[in-house]
């Protein structure tokens, strides 16, 4: 599809948007002499900030915005943002619907896929065995606006060097043009806005005959480290609907394929799962060494995978209402700026938290940045100074989502059912939440194995799988419970952090709205203690329960926002 305006912009904006994600993180035991190198994490994702060029130039496309909300001090014991974000921004996810219309629509190029959104792939289609295309030869061989295009004979060039790509490769097209061009601006015009204007050779693309090759031969999910996936000036939607009538899916604006080897690493893209996406930001990644590549690609080779997020909608109440009137967060709202007449739809972004649907607590979420005297009010330096006596130092951190390491939320999946805890507190103390002790956790570990420094905990509540409906059905997710009209979700206190830490755990989930619970006091201990140990959760999942009870490995990553104090992103399991 192209991006287009009719009767308002040239042809060579005729395409716009993207995405995917990634960071670069060791992970696994040190190596032994001639065994195999552990495995370690690859961050393949750009750097979203506003002074980068993260989103698609072109008028009317939104450029993307963070606002520190609140800040930790008078009003606030927490740091509290919200993002105005569209799916072109970063690194970048294509499905189907953004060239495939929709079946009702009865159009030559529509099809069952044309429904196939962001929030209907499945997730066994996020991963697999990476195939690393060199075609760092077409670099900047091209005129100016024009794209160098890669053809079938690139990729045959790999297959005769390593093998036949097939069903459940990703094959990444390698020319090194992100980490060469995107740079903050005006330096990073380069990176797309110079190509548009015709000041600059385009970026390297696959030509439709490519696509049909790869299509052909089964490949569902492709990446480029090039702006899009659409070669400019006039290929982008020829080149789109060649790959994606076959229901391919694809990174854009990838960076770092330099640290992968030709074939064998495991490559995933993840990405907040917005109702009726055509395309997302997300996060793209590889992990590189050791076992656990094979055991992931098998797994998405094999169509075992859990989907564990909810799906992003207006319609569902997603941010928390807050303690108090004036004290809610950011609603999740849909923006709409094109229409597409063919697709008869609507491109759209998003207004939202940062910590809507799936997200990522980051230590700096409650810990100031320094260690100087924070002006709390009076309650909460009282808090504090009970919370100190107990486990020590608050300490600070600087630590936002994009400086947390993806080998921290990503982890063997251990999950411990704590629904026996509900119905467990006294009407006369709402609101109050079952609070999961250390003793619960070593009663788990009791019946099952000790945990081992690596895994992720999660928590089973089914809090969230009973309470994310719309209106008028809503109350029960936040609402209620916060208001002590019924009994909050079971949730850790900080000694369970505490124990959780010293077992090696960087990481503990849950499919409850939060890991506080709604007793402001309690909650606010268990996110110092997670913060002060430099430790990361992952609130709001579902379909824990489809979780096995053995082999299943939890991957989670946050789109990857410079300073932000939460962040949204999509948690799997493959198993």
């Amino acid at each position: 599809m192209s991006k287009t305006r009719t009767g308002t912009t040239n042809r060579f904006v005729a395409y716009g948007w993207s995405l995917l994600l990634g960071l670069s993180a060791a992970g696994g035991m040190s190596a032994q002499d001639g065994a195999k190198p552990p495995a370690r994490f690859v961050d393949h994702s750009l750097l979203i900030a506003p002074e980068y060029p993260c989103t698609w130039p072109s008028h009317p496309f939104p450029r993307f915005a963070i606002v520190h909300q609140r800040k930790i001090g008078p009003e606030s014991a927490y740091n509290v943002d919200s993002l105005l974000i569209d799916g072109n921004t970063g690194t970048q996810l294509d499905v189907p619907p953004h060239s495939v219309a929709r079946p009702d629509l009865k159009r030559e190029k529509s099809g069952p896929l044309g429904l196939a959104y962001t929030d209907k792939i499945e997730a066994w289609q996020f991963g697999g065995e990476a195939c690393v295309v060199d075609v760092r030869d077409l670099l900047d061989k091209a005129p100016k606006g024009v794209s160098p295009l890669v053809k079938p004979e690139h990729v045959t060039r790999f297959e005769q060097q390593h093998r036949k790509v097939r069903f459940g490769d990703v094959v990444l097209f390698r020319s090194d043009y992100s980490d060469t061009y995107y740079r903050p601006l005006p330096e990073g015009r380069r990176f797309i806005a110079d190509i548009l204007d015709r000041k600059a050779p385009g970026y390297p693309d696959p030509d439709p005959d490519c696509m049909e090759l790869l299509g052909q031969r089964g490949v569902r999910a492709l990446g480029t480290d090039s702006a899009s996936m659409g070669p400019l000036p006039d290929l982008a939607e020829p080149t789109h609907y060649a790959g994606l009538k076959y229901g391919m899916i694809w990174t854009e604006g990838a960076t770092n394929l330099r640290e992968l080897p030709a074939t064998g690493a495991f490559y995933c893209f993840l990405g907040p799962k917005h109702e009726g996406g055509p395309y997302g930001e997300g996060r793209a990644f590889s992990i590189v060494g050791g076992e656990l590549p094979k055991r992931l690609i098998e797994s998405c080779r094999n169509k075992r995978a859990v989907d564990l997020s909810p799906t992003l909608s207006s319609k569902l109440p997603l941010t928390s209402p807050g303690h108090g009137t004036g004290n809610h967060r950011q609603v999740y709202l849909k923006v709409d700026f094109l229409y597409a007449k063919y697709l008869d739809l609507w491109h759209h972004g998003h207004l939202m938290d940062a910590m809507a649907g799936t997200h990522l607590v980051p230590p700096a979420y409650a810990l100031p940045d320094s260690n100087e005297p924070v002006g709390y009010e009076p309650d909460v330096r009282g808090w504090l100074e009970e919370y100190e006596k107990k486990y020590g130092r608050r300490g600070s951190s600087k630590m936002t989502t994009e400086k947390v390491p993806l080998a921290w939320t990503c982890g063997d999946a251990r999950v411990i059912d704590v629904r026996g805890l509900i119905g467990t507190t006294k009407q006369r103390d709402w609101p109050a939440s079952p609070e999961i002790t250390a003793e619960h956790i070593q009663s788990y570990e009791r019946t099952t194995r000790e945990l081992r420094a690596g895994d992720v905990v999660i928590f089973r509540t089914g809090h969230t799988d009973k309470h994310l409906k719309p209106e008028p059905a809503d109350t029960g997710m936040w609402l209620d419970p916060l208001a002590g009209k019924t009994e909050g979700w079971p949730a850790p206190g900080p000694d369970a952090i505490v124990y959780l830490k010293e077992k090696g755990i960087r990481c503990v989930a849950t499919d409850a709205p939060d890991l506080g619970g709604v007793d402001p006091r309690r909650a606010l201990m268990t996110y110092w203690a997670l913060g002060s140990r430099e430790m990361v959760g992952v609130e709001m999942l579902v379909n824990v329960d489809k979780i096995p009870a053995t082999g299943a490995y939890f991957l989670f990553a946050a789109v990857k926002v410079r300073n932000c104090h939460g962040g949204p992103g999509r948690a799997i399991v493959l198993h």
